[in-house]
């Protein structure tokens, strides 16, 4: 039976991953990425609050569900690790490495020129070679694929580990967690926490401009790789699952004080500083929401309706094409106009939820380019 929460939770992430790049776009807190803000002052923007609220832990829900779902995937497959790499290498490693090449060289084009525009030289990539361009083109069109390619490598080492474990430690945390369901409950969500904690502190704490260390900050392998485990192991099971949505409501208001004050004294603070990602305070709300979540839409939110099922299956393209969405508006917003900036922020936000599902139903229609840039089977 399918678990209708997760599928809505997956794409209800996605359309929040949305409007945090409509606003982080124009944020003034030095976040990667970014075009730059409306004022010099970085506590002046108060709609970056969204940024503060979101990304400590939307990307962590992500791999979450991915590791929940991936566990029924093999599941329903009887375990064959051979079908599941071969599908999630053609969902995500193809948009991943052909898709550049085909479609996201393009948001590299913009991102190119946003750094320039960021660092004071506009027309930067334009003073090199055209192969070099084309490469630099080519690889600055990752963007927020960073999650797709950490998402294959996590695959193929889950594979490994089934196919070496045989599922021995499955069972025993299966059986644990049945005979024992509150105490158990208690001490894998209290383990949970320090695991995540953990993850946050193999992040490079003061990244050297030159050199490509602060990679490991933006693909966070560690600490993506323990709540994809995590969900593989723990929360795919279903007492697991039934406690957290009797402990839904206390999730969900510890994951409201814990993020006021959070916010309340980081404010003005890169939210993306490997610093503010390795504080435990920031890894408790991350957590505390997660948790609250997967409660909160299993007790509420399991359920299914048209725009949902339509969403369930658009979701993952919709998020593989958006940035480029926001890349190319964003700049020539920013560019070329002078509108006021709650008109950038409305105009963008609505481009961006209008013009990506828009480009994303274009693209599933031509097959080559449904199977490069999506990872989608071609249609007959």
């Amino acid at each position: 039976m399918r678990k209708h929460f997760l599928d809505n939770i997956r794409w209800v992430t996605v359309l929040l991953v949305l409007l945090y790049h409509a606003v982080y776009f124009f944020n003034n807190k030095g976040v990667f990425g970014g075009i730059g803000g409306f004022v010099s002052d970085p506590k002046g923007q108060p709609q970056d609050v969204i940024m503060y609220i979101l990304y400590p832990w939307f990307m962590m829900l992500l791999f979450l569900v991915a590791g929940i779902s991936s566990r029924y995937a093999l599941e329903r497959s009887d375990f064959n690790c051979s079908r599941f790499i071969k599908s999630r290498t053609r969902k995500l490693l193809v948009p991943a490495t052909i898709g550049l090449v085909v479609f996201q060289w393009m948001t590299g084009y913009f991102n190119t020129q946003i750094g320039g525009v960021y660092q004071g030289i506009p027309d930067m990539v334009h003073t090199m070679p055209l192969p070099t361009r084309i490469i630099v083109c080519i690889i600055a069109g990752i963007g927020p694929l960073w999650f797709v390619q950490d998402l294959w490598l996590f695959s193929l080492l889950l594979a490994l580990i089934v196919k070496i474990d045989k599922e021995r430690l499955y069972s025993r945390l299966h059986k644990f967690f049945d005979t024992h369901r509150r105490a158990a409950t208690g001490i894998a969500l209290l383990l949970g926490f320090f695991a995540v904690w953990g993850g946050a502190q193999l992040c490079v704490p003061h990244p050297a401009p030159d050199d490509l260390s602060g990679l490991l900050n933006l693909y966070r392998p560690a600490t993506y790789l323990v709540l994809f485990l995590l969900g593989y192991f723990i929360f795919s099971v279903e007492s697991i699952q039934q406690r957290l949505q009797e402990l839904a409501l206390p999730m969900l208001l510890l994951a409201l004080v814990s993020g006021t004050i959070l916010i309340a004294q980081t404010w003005g603070q890169c939210n993306t500083d490997p610093l503010y990602l390795m504080n435990w305070r920031t890894n408790l709300y991350a957590y505390s929401t997660i948790l609250a979540i997967l409660g909160c839409f299993r007790a509420w939110g399991n359920k299914e309706t048209p725009f949902s099922r339509y969403m369930t299956r658009s979701s993952y393209g919709i998020y593989v094409v958006h940035y480029l969405v926001v890349t190319s508006i964003g700049y020539m917003l920013k560019v070329y106009t002078s509108l006021p900036p709650v008109a950038d922020y409305l105009i963008l936000l609505a481009a961006v939820m209008l013009l990506s599902p828009a480009l994303y139903e274009l693209i599933r229609r031509i097959p080559l380019l449904r199977w490069c840039i999506l990872g989608e089977k071609q249609t007959k």
